[in-house]
């Protein structure tokens, strides 16, 4: 059973962050402490990053879900929560990250090479921080924002130099095994290499990656045998050999028609066609073999392309062969831009860019979109009115109100920002000079009563007690005192 993955669909969950406090000072003597509730820390973020000690995707396969660590909710007496700690996933060199439907969004190449995937949620703020001169004692704190929750895509294609291609059972694996230290797997029956093997060669001063790509057959670019699912991992090789098995016995092969074959599914799978080729024309150990491989050569040699005659068994033209490898290999890696240090890119925003804009829908709604606006309606507490009023604040602060105005809307019209709704009413948000009431609530939520208060219920009482003059009877004292 093979233990090589190079696909697999992680389900990401970045930490969420922690709720901020809300917690008032209490000692004795100090009946006024105001506010003193801590922030809640940071959600862990989810990081890839490139480790040469690893080669497949094999440990993601078998735990795809992958969650980082929640932020610690603040305390009292100004005590923050905790951060989530960032959870560091390891992959290989040249790991695609990609979303479900194909965009990319990292190319993975090179040690160290660092991506952020999934970014944690923030921490909510604590009572304490939300204080001012105006709100002494919020009752109310921050909630913590989500963490981003995602699917993404790894594809691994190898980091290669050589990349060898060829019917299945043409040698490759044996040649691999000879040029190189790599041990993999062979065996006298087609499919035996079922993953992709990589070889270090070293010539002289060069060293150089060969990688043994699974048998093509016709039909591997549309997926029939295993060439779809390994043709990615000669996309990075800078050259290509074809190796022919001189010595096959099956009827219809010979070593142009094989290479045509296998040129054509290079072409189907696309963007090979300006690697370099060299043709090594293997199993010239057998009788057979060599007399062929001295009739095609001519042949070959006319398409222009480099033929070496070798054997894998007895090692005879490896030599001569792993020479021309290392030139061409040099060739491509000098005909390579040198990378360029990596460039921060300053994007200021627009002198009218108001952070949101506003879409009036067909239904009569209106959708406000914005980073600021929709983090600060997941971060508010809707059980409390005064976070609520908070809310309100806010965006007539940010333009919002405005807005919706210009933009037609009427008062209790619907009004979406993120995953909530509401029907706008424009009078909410507060002048300089309003006065928040008690913790935990806004008078200007608060639905008008129309129940009498305490002291007109007294005056009402005292009015039915109280008796008309005319109504009141004579006493007997007040007949004899006449």
């Amino acid at each position: 059973m093979t233990t090589f993955v190079d696909r697999v669909v992680l389900h990401l969950q970045a930490g969420d962050g922690g709720h901020g406090c809300v917690s008032i000072h209490r000692e004795k003597f100090k009946p006024f402490g105001g506010p003193d509730g801590g922030n809640g820390g940071h959600g862990g973020s989810v990081s890839l990053v490139v480790d040469p000690q690893v080669h497949t995707l094999l440990d993601f396969h078998f735990r795809p879900h992958v969650k980082a660590a929640n932020g610690r909710g603040g305390a009292g007496s100004n005590r923050d929560g905790a951060n989530g700690p960032d959870l560091v996933l390891t992959v290989p060199d040249g790991t695609v990250v990609q979303t479900a439907d194909g965009t990319v969004l990292a190319d993975m190449v090179g040690a160290g090479t660092t991506f952020e995937v999934a970014r944690g949620g923030r921490g909510g703020r604590g009572n304490a921080s939300l204080a001012n001169a105006r709100r002494k004692a919020p009752g109310f704190a921050e909630l913590g924002e989500p963490g981003e929750q995602l699917d993404v895509v790894l594809e691994l294609k190898s980091v290669a130099d050589v990349g060898l291609v060829g019917f299945p059972s043409a040698g490759k694996s044996s040649l691999i095994s000879v040029i190189s230290a790599a041990k993999p797997k062979i065996a006298d029956y087609p499919f035996t290499t079922l993953v992709p093997n990589l070889g270090v060669v070293r010539v002289d001063n060069h060293t150089f990656t060969v990688a043994d790509v699974p048998g093509l057959i016709p039909g591997a670019a549309t997926g029939k045998g295993l060439g779809l699912e390994f043709l990615r991992h000669v996309e990075r090789c800078a050259v290509l050999v074809h190796v022919i098995d001189t010595a096959t016995l099956e009827p219809g092969r010979d070593p142009l028609a094989d290479i045509d074959t296998i040129e054509a599914e290079l072409a189907a799978y696309g963007g090979l066609a300006d690697r370099p080729r060299l043709v090594a024309l293997n199993k010239i150990d057998v009788p057979d073999g060599r007399d062929l491989a001295e009739i095609v050569r001519p042949d070959l040699a006319a398409r222009g392309l480099r033929v070496f005659e070798v054997s894998a068994a007895t090692r005879e033209g490896l030599k001569e062969f792993t020479f021309a490898l290392a030139e061409l290999v040099e060739q491509a890696r000098a005909a390579t831009p040198p990378a360029e240090p990596t460039r921060i890119v300053l994007r200021p925003k627009a002198v009218d860019d108001a952070g949101f804009t506003i879409e009036a829908q067909p239904d009569g709604s209106y959708t406000v979109r914005g980073v600021r606006p929709e983090r600060w309606v997941r971060q508010t507490n809707f059980d409390n009115d005064e976070a609520v009023g908070y809310l309100a604040d806010r965006l007539a602060r940010l333009g919002v109100e405005d807005q919706l105005g210009k933009a037609g809307a009427q008062p209790g019209d619907l009004v979406r920002i993120g995953d909530r709704e509401f029907d706008w009413q424009p009078t909410l948000f507060a002048g300089v000079e309003f006065v928040p009431g008690a913790r935990g609530r806004d008078v200007r939520l608060e639905e008008q009563s129309t129940r009498a208060n305490a002291a007109e219920r007294l005056a009402a009482r005292k009015a039915r007690r109280q008796r008309p003059a005319d109504e009141i009877e004579p006493t007997p004292e007040a007949d004899d005192a006449e």
